[in-house]
């Protein structure tokens, strides 16, 4: 009885997860915040310390 509710809460889950990818696609701008010379994710809105041209 508790394997069934279990797995019905698994199911459940992975469901709901889904649907939630679904509704929230890739937000554009968090790729700005990538450096395009070393792909470190930049924190703040000076330049990378990478010395990029990001």
């Amino acid at each position: 009885m508790i394997v069934k509710i279990v797995l019905l809460f698994l199911i459940f889950m992975g469901v709901l997860g889904m649907f939630g990818k679904l509704r929230m696609p890739k937000l554009p701008g968090l790729a700005q915040t990538k450096c395009p010379a070393c792909g470190r994710h930049r924190i703040g809105k000076g330049p990378c310390p990478c010395g990029g041209k990001g």
